[in-house]
């Protein structure tokens, strides 16, 4: 799958940051190629990535709440602005909260050219942020809800409507296991209850199947090409994504509904919904060790990550036309210079601006000037 052109290539040119985290107020320039973010630890460098990452649906690289950026001792707002260059010139984006007039909650705002935007999905229109963090070591052997969530953050990245179906899919599943809750529940109301969440978690299910098998090509492609970090196979460990292997989507949808009338007292005893997409696994594999991402050894699982993370980055190009931009904490900072030097060829390749975060300078030196650096202390950054 070929990269986009010199059209299809997006960077956050400008970022500028108001009472986000530890900076009070910061403006960076970027320039046209690679971010590098040096400085030391608590300095506020993750904290620009956060921030870039709020140029996405979603609740950013560290799942926080709307209020949790807000910089302690100030207003209680902040607010994320960036210049975004794309095929279609640049494009001005601002998003955050406002400071507590009343009563929370609180809603994120976005703007877009100065002009209110609907909802969050209106981002997807203009670029797609992809990230790796140092939270994300252990998503091979920790919680499945983990990988779960990483599996929706890859299909998210392609398919805008998914995080609108999932938000819709676990309202519906709340609203079903409050009601089983009750002595005698409508009837009425569970069946349509059960058809919307048949119908919801069908399409989730698919678009999870789509993406890994998207994903396969690229893989595959990664290996052939030698990629300096080994090639991850993907697959689908859930009732429903396996059904629609065989089936078509009308028919796992009907044996969905089915299973969940069935399974109301089952469920009602148990206080959850036991079946769904909400329980798939994502498992992962060592192609070229033909091992299971769990079983392979703590520096193999880092590069499994890294291999994974770049294949994303290259479907996301080759299918929206547009690269991703990449936010990667931390990451050269366990590799050996082969690896470092391997990592920023791909880089390159892959056309995309990067965003990279480390203590040591000297870790970027093989980047040259295709890569600007800033330091960061004391929530402020220096060119």
């Amino acid at each position: 799958m070929g990269i986009p052109g010199e059209g299809g290539r997006v960077r956050v040119a400008g970022l500028r940051l108001t009472d986000f985290r530890n900076h009070h107020e910061t403006r960076l320039d970027a320039g046209a190629g690679h971010v590098v973010l040096v400085g030391e630890n608590g300095a506020g460098k993750t904290n620009l990535l956060e921030a870039v990452s709020f140029l996405s649906p979603g609740r950013g690289l560290r799942r926080a709440t709307l209020e949790e950026p807000a910089r302690k001792g100030g207003p209680g707002g902040w607010v994320v602005s960036a210049d975004v260059d794309g095929s279609e010139g640049r494009v001005t984006i601002g998003t955050g909260i406002e400071p507590p007039a009343g009563s929370p909650p609180r809603a994120r705002r976005l703007r877009i050219d100065g002009a209110d935007a609907p909802t969050v999905d209106a981002l997807s229109d203009h670029l797609s942020v992809l990230w790796l963090t140092p939270a994300m070591d252990g998503l091979f052997t920790g919680a499945t809800s983990d990988r779960r969530r990483f599996l929706d953050r890859m299909v998210l990245a392609i398919d805008p409507g998914h995080a609108r179906r999932a938000i819709d899919y676990e309202k519906a599943l709340r609203e079903r296991n409050r009601l089983l809750e009750g002595h005698r529940p409508d009837p009425a109301w569970l069946d349509a209850l059960e058809a919307e969440i048949a119908a919801l978690g069908v399409a989730i299910a698919a678009a999870r199947r789509e993406l890994v098998d998207c994903f396969r090509d690229v893989a595959a492609g990664s290996a052939e090409a030698g990629s300096a970090f080994p090639a991850a196979g993907l697959a689908l460990q859930g009732s429903i994504e396996s059904e629609l292997t065989e089936l078509s989507a009308t028919e796992v949808e009907d044996r969905y509904r089915q299973r969940l009338a069935a399974g109301r007292y089952r469920d009602a005893a148990a206080g959850r919904t036991l079946e769904g997409p909400h329980r798939t696994d994502l498992v992962v594999t060592h192609l070229p060790k033909a091992m299971p991402a769990a079983d392979s050894s703590t520096g193999e699982q880092k590069a499994l990550l890294i291999g994974l993370v770049l294949a994303h980055a290259r479907l996301v190009a080759g299918l929206t036309r547009r690269t991703p931009v990449l936010l990667m904490d931390e990451v050269a900072a366990h590799l050996d210079a082969r690896r470092r030097a391997g990592l920023f060829a791909e880089l390159d390749a892959l056309g995309a601006q990067v965003w990279m975060t480390g203590t040591d300078p000297a870790l970027f030196s093989e980047l040259g000037d295709r890569g600007r650096l800033f330091r960061v202390a004391d929530g402020a950054v220096y060119d």
